[in-house]
């Protein structure tokens, strides 16, 4: 029994050794999702957040929603200024195009059009509509926005963004005892989320 439970003990990681583990990678992942927007990030935290509802060390959740909104933040920010720096150059940049590529010309119209009308407030929405961030992101750029405006806009927007995914992660961590269980669910509730807009936008012209 005693080679058995050191055994265990060296196998099955500490919960201090998966947050020290845990966040870095959250965060390095939320940061490259926002700059290069192929990874499910909401899902990210969600799962981040199911983990921290399951664990019994202090502050688990604050870190996530720290962690996370940093990340975003920042990400943000950096792939901004890179927009920026497309926009002023003659031959724009890898960076602006893939803004561009991600920002369909009906949803940049609406992005437009809104954040001439509401300001900052679009800004803050974006963040919680699925594919909504590029489109606005874009529209910034266009309008000339400079940094410090964009970054003032999308501190408050990247911390809602946050608050509402690892709210979705509490919900599944609540329904389940298993945190495996738990992640499972908030996943699929996010990416029921993700495509939802789509689905609707399709089925709408057919009724």
């Amino acid at each position: 029994m005693t080679l058995l439970a050191a055994a265990t003990t060296v196998v099955v990681p500490t919960q201090s050794t998966q947050q020290a583990i845990g966040y870095p990678s959250l965060f390095l992942l939320v940061l490259i999702g926002a700059l290069v927007p192929v990874i499910p990030t909401g899902a990210l935290v969600s799962s981040a957040a199911v983990v921290a509802f399951h664990q019994t060390a202090p502050f688990s959740m604050a870190l996530v929603f720290v962690t996370a909104s940093t990340a975003a933040f920042l990400g943000d920010a950096t792939l901004y200024w890179l927009g920026r720096r497309g926009m002023k150059s003659k031959n724009g940049s890898r960076w602006l195009e893939a803004i561009r590529s991600r920002a369909p010309e009906d949803r940049l119209a609406q992005a437009q059009e809104k954040l001439a009308a509401h300001g900052v407030a679009v800004l803050v929405l974006s963040r919680l509509v699925p594919a909504g961030r590029l489109p606005v992101m874009l529209a910034c750029l266009l309008a000339k926005w400079p940094m410090r405006r964009f970054a003032r806009g999308n501190l408050p927007a990247c911390l809602a963004w946050a608050v509402t995914y690892q709210l979705i992660g509490i919900l599944g961590g609540s329904l389940f005892s298993e945190p495996w269980e738990g992640v499972v669910a908030a996943v699929a509730l996010t990416l029921v989320i993700s495509v939802a807009p789509t689905v609707w936008k399709r089925v709408r012209p057919a009724r």
